[in-house]
């Protein structure tokens, strides 16, 4: 009988520790999951690039006028063809400007800076700028490394979610340059997901942004 009872007791203590392992487990990859499946298209804007598509999750609630302001570019093919006219290793890729120099930008007002705490990761999207914090306008960068002497300084409205390995074939440009590019790659077409026919990057493995390489200090 005793026997039997030490039986059930460690019966019982594994199917606990069982439960616990697969409420643990659910938990964990639980954010992953609604990463996949709750996905909002229209805060999804696809860069097409020569070495396939790259999905970028807008962050409206960070920065509305920035998203907003990409958004309406993109609607208007501003973005089509666009080059990454400066490009440094270990720390980010800029385009945005339709003249390919850095002094570009659209027919639009300047935009005033949306600060806020959310770190500059690798894989962010930044809001290019001048000294002034307000002269934001249709340039942006994608950094490829850990950048947090940025936070606060630039304004963060959106990350990439899929194709990362895809913006670290961008060709570099030259640091005795400042990261200017010869012959540079270009975004080849830019969309909102909700636009787009074929939203099949979606499906792919989320881009391992999280792992950070090693900083470079780089400025703008």
């Amino acid at each position: 009988m005793f026997e039997t009872i030490n039986n059930r007791q460690t019966l019982m203590k594994m199917l606990q520790k069982f439960m616990f392992v697969l409420m643990f487990g659910a938990m964990a990859i639980g954010p992953v999951q609604a990463q996949n499946t709750t996905l909002d298209k229209e805060n999804i804007l696809y860069i097409d690039l020569k070495s396939g598509r790259v999905a970028i999750q807008l962050l409206p609630d960070l920065a509305p006028g920035h998203v907003a302001r990409v958004k309406k570019l993109a609607r208007e093919g501003f973005y089509d063809g666009v080059v990454f006219h400066r490009v440094i290793e270990g720390f980010m890729a800029q385009t945005g400007d339709p003249k390919g120099t850095g002094s570009g930008g659209s027919k639009y007002p300047d935009l005033r800076a949306e600060f806020s705490r959310e770190p500059f990761a690798r894989g962010t999207i930044g809001a290019a700028r001048t000294g002034d914090p307000n002269s934001a306008n249709s340039q942006f960068f994608i950094t490829l490394a850990a950048a947090p002497h940025l936070n606060g300084k630039y304004t963060v409205w959106g990350r990439v979610i899929r194709g990362m390995d895809r913006v670290d074939q961008i060709k570099l440009g030259s640091r005795a340059r400042n990261g200017s590019v010869d012959s540079p790659d270009k975004m080849l077409k830019v969309q909102i997901a909700a636009d787009a026919s074929d939203n099949a990057v979606l499906s792919e493995p989320l881009s391992p942004v999280l792992v950070q390489t090693t900083p470079r200090r780089g400025s703008f």
